[in-house]
């Protein structure tokens, strides 16, 4: 009985502390970096070397990188780190990374995520996404090389992302027998080079990632370098928390209604703290009220900080949805829908400036159009260039307007407030990223002026409603005359007509457009607006424009408003416009001195689902006609 009393304690002794091991590990803060370089300056054997140091290699993985190590003639039979992180078929080819590979590991004093990003020039979209979330970057700098014009790059982009900490990692010194002098040379450009991006916090580090010298501990062969090794400043490097140091943000991700005696807010804490009873307003809205509740998984809490995922309950039922932002009564957010924002484009497509995109901020989706740049910056020299456009993964500064206002923070002063994606409305894909800087001036001074005199009431006195009746088609296809043909019907029965001839206006009002496909975004825009205040107006717009994409003609539909746009499409097979070719501009297309021709060397994007099918080949323009306005009879726009 004394021999199981005794085991009964030392079983719960052990039961103790392995508990405590738990729970000290549970709680370790984590420190997110990324490593970052040129080409095959050894990053992947870098975060290898990290994984084996760190006991996190199995035996298995071991026995398949000590095989796969030999049959690649690894130098001095040392294993090749690099093969535990480089999963792509292709990366192991070619020998180097071309996606974003995450890891983690552990030490004693700290968790870790470790992203190896590319370092080829057209793989910048892949590094900036690495990056978007890191508080350090562990930039590598080959030692027989120096600073190349990658290191420059992606050292501007690690500025520009704003993250604080660099560690720069002069690797590879067994190559160049351990050299001091070389070290020297490099840390000192180096330290010049983040001067000039205002880089505050730099260390350098002399390493071999592949022998290990001052990966885990300090090498005999750099008896001349006393800073810490790698591992060592990892593991206390201060976590960049901007969240702590910025008033109370909680995007709202979720309204949480459980019941009828329940109503909280549920999201993420991205800045400040908040605590029961403090004062609290909502935006967008600017509604006020009080913390009564502060709710966790775990439990209710009197105060809650930034990183910390909860549900707040409020003393009143004021109206909250998902994306409004919770904040601070005496220093909420700006609210704007005019930015200055750093762009940085991750499509194979390039920027259409005016084409309607989806903003994606936090829990908040908006349409926002974007401006030509006012300039590029070239990455590697740091210039700044004219442009009109972004290409893959160029990097801009444009204006950026938001179909309705919306809170934000400079990403400098909250990443989660200030950084945003942006998506292609039709295909969903993330066409780009960015950081929001500054609201403009305008965005706070112009305000939408209440008329007396509305839409409807126009509408009353013309006896019909207001309609934009939208025919899109090739070149050729019949628009225009049947356009007219449907005007002159509409105007003998008295309705107020007006019909914009995409000719015609280009003498005009977008005389200074000319046919590459942002030009084309550009003119459907403007006349979308037209169309919208013509429509305003009372009148019946007919708008007959080749309007080649889908994207620009929603944009169309929804500046029109609800139920007054009608898109028709005039169906005329290509071979079929090309014979009714009376411009000749078919045929200067296809001898080459007529660039940018839908249908040629532009696309046509057809309609999904328009509302009126034209099918030129089935019906005559009169008859064409007909349908048209028949339509409009059957919606109740005239009678």
């Amino acid at each position: 009985m004394a021999d199981q009393t005794i085991q009964d304690g030392v079983n719960a002794l052990i039961a103790e502390d392995i508990d405590a091991y738990l729970d000290v590990h549970e709680h370790k803060d984590m420190l997110r970096f990324l490593t970052c370089g040129s080409v095959d300056d050894g990053k992947s054997t870098l975060i290898g070397r990290l994984l084996y140091e760190s006991h996190l290699v199995f035996d298995d993985h071991l026995a398949a990188l000590e095989a796969d190590s030999r049959r690649v003639g690894t130098q001095g039979g040392d294993l090749d780190f690099a093969l535990l992180v480089d999963g792509l078929s292709a990366e192991r080819e070619q020998g180097i990374t071309i996606d974003v590979a995450y890891r983690f590991f552990s030490t004693e004093r700290r968790k870790f995520i470790v992203a190896d990003t590319p370092g080829h020039e057209q793989y910048t979209r892949n590094m900036v996404t690495g990056a978007s979330n890191a508080d350090a970057a562990v930039i590598l700098v080959d030692a027989r090389k120096g600073l190349l014009t990658q290191t420059r790059r992606h050292s501007y982009l690690v500025s520009l992302l704003g993250i604080e900490h660099v560690i720069v990692a002069i690797n590879k010194l067994d190559l160049v027998d351990y050299s001091q002098e070389i070290c020297n040379d490099i840390e000192a450009g180096y330290r010049e080079l983040a001067s000039e991006l205002g880089i505050d916090d730099v260390t350098c580090i002399p390493i071999s990632a592949l022998k290990g010298d001052n990966i885990i501990t300090a090498s005999p062969n750099t008896p001349w370098y006393g800073g810490p090794t790698l591992l060592q400043h990892l593991e206390t490097v201060e976590l960049a928390d901007r969240g702590t140091r910025s008033p109370f943000r909680m995007p709202v991700q979720w309204v949480n209604r459980p019941n009828l005696d329940f109503r909280g807010f549920s999201g993420l804490i991205v800045g400040g703290d908040i605590a029961v009873g403090d004062p609290i307003r909502a935006l967008p809205s600017g509604k006020r009220s009080t913390v009564t509740e502060i709710t966790t998984f775990d439990g209710p809490l009197d105060r809650a900080v930034a990183g910390q995922s909860v549900t707040i309950v409020l003393d009143d039922e004021i109206d909250v949805s998902r994306g409004d932002v919770l904040c601070t009564d005496a220093d909420p957010p700006t609210i704007a829908d005019q930015f200055e924002a750093h762009i940085v484009w991750m499509q194979e497509e390039e920027l259409l400036p005016g084409r309607p995109y989806l903003l994606k901020l936090g829990a908040t989706t908006v349409g926002a159009t974007l401006s030509p740049p006012k300039h590029t910056v070239d990455v590697n020299t740091l210039q700044h260039l004219a442009a009109k456009t972004l290409g893959l993964n160029e990097i801009g500064v444009c204006t950026i307007t938001t179909d309705r206002a919306i809170p934000f923070d400079p990403y400098e002063v909250n990443r989660d407030m200030g950084g945003f994606i942006l998506i292609d409305r039709l295909t969903n894909a993330t066409v780009g990223a960015g950081m929001l800087q500054f609201a403009l001036r305008r965005s706070q001074n112009v305000h939408w002026q209440a008329l007396d005199v509305t839409a409807e009431s126009r509408g009353t006195l013309k006896g019909h409603g207001a309609s934009v009746l939208w025919l899109t088609g090739l070149s050729g296809s019949g628009k225009s005359t049947i356009a007219n043909r449907v005007e002159a019907q509409l105007h003998a029965q008295g309705v107020h007509t007006f019909l914009l001839d995409g000719d015609n206006v280009r003498h005009g009002l977008n005389h200074d457009l000319g046919f590459t496909d942002a030009d084309r975004v550009e003119n459907i825009r403007r006349i979308a607006e037209v169309t919208r205040l013509m429509a305003d107006a009372g009148l019946v717009v007919l708008v007959s424009f080749i309007s080649p994409f889908r994207a620009e003609r929603q944009l169309a539909r929804e500046r029109a408003g609800e139920g007054r746009f009608v898109e028709i499409f005039v169906d005329t097979p290509l071979a079929e416009a090309e014979a009714r070719d009376v411009k000749g501009l078919y045929a200067k297309a296809r001898r080459g001195d007529l660039k940018n021709f839908t249908g040629i060397d532009s696309p046509y994007e057809a309609p999904d689902d328009p509302e009126v099918h034209i099918d030129t080949l089935a019906m005559s323009p009169d008859e064409a006609a007909d349908v048209i306005v028949q339509r409009l009879r059957e919606s109740g726009t005239i009678s």
